[in-house]
């Protein structure tokens, strides 16, 4: 007589299949997502000048990002010294390895040496013109010039990162070194580049703005 216990449930060949397709997923588990590339263009302030590499910028922003959960390849586009003729000059350079969003903190060594603002403006514009064609997420973090330099070449200057800031599709920071800049306990002996702890103030008051940058790139 046959047998009348032919059970409930899927059949045996797929049961057999479903715990082959779970053993090979536990094996061989799905590739995880590229980090986002985040690039920092930027100069002496974006490089870490004067600072051990874990206390500057960039590895400082770096660590507040994975703090927060953000898998975030930071590619280093800060060269100390630099203007932002200088920026624009190696900005195809700096994305050879192509960016999903862009940091640009230029602008403080035009103000040191009192470039004509329109000079800053026009080279900050092209940057941007690049960046967005490529369809880059941009934050543009401001500067402010010296005051010995007078209070119309420090209007000028303000007044162009105001402009661009209001470009659509730009996230705007009016000034980099927001709450640092003319603290002592804050800066290194030169009085121009912030300390580690300056470092930790700004990168603390920019990851709002970088976590809403990131938020912007196409998943």
């Amino acid at each position: 007589m046959a047998s009348m216990a032919t059970g409930y449930g899927p059949p045996a060949w797929l049961r057999k299949a479903a715990i082959a397709l779970a053993c090979l997923i536990f094996i061989c588990p799905p590739a995880s997502a590229a980090p986002l590339r985040l690039l920092v263009l930027g100069d002496s302030l974006g490089a870490g000048y004067g600072l051990a590499h874990a206390d500057a910028f960039q590895s400082q922003l770096a660590a507040a990002l994975r703090a927060r959960g953000h898998d975030v390849a930071i590619l280093d586009g800060a060269v100390s010294g630099d203007t932002t003729a200088g920026g624009r000059a190696r900005l195809d350079w700096a994305l050879a390895d192509g960016a999903d969003a862009a940091i640009v903190e230029l602008g403080g060594n035009d103000g040191l040496r009192g470039i004509d603002p329109k000079d800053t403006e026009a080279n900050l514009t092209a940057i941007l013109d690049t960046l967005q064609a490529r369809h880059i997420k941009v934050l543009l973090s401001g500067m402010y010039a010296p005051p010995n330099l007078g209070e119309d070449y420090g209007a000028a200057f303000r007044a162009v990162f105001a402009r661009l800031g209001k470009r659509p599709g730009v996230l705007f920071d009016p000034f980099f070194l927001q709450g640092v800049a003319g603290d002592p306990a804050l800066n290194q002996a030169d009085h121009i580049h912030p300390n580690p702890e300056g470092v930790r103030r700004i990168v603390a008051r920019l990851l709002p703005l970088v976590e809403r940058l990131l938020g912007e790139v196409a998943p």
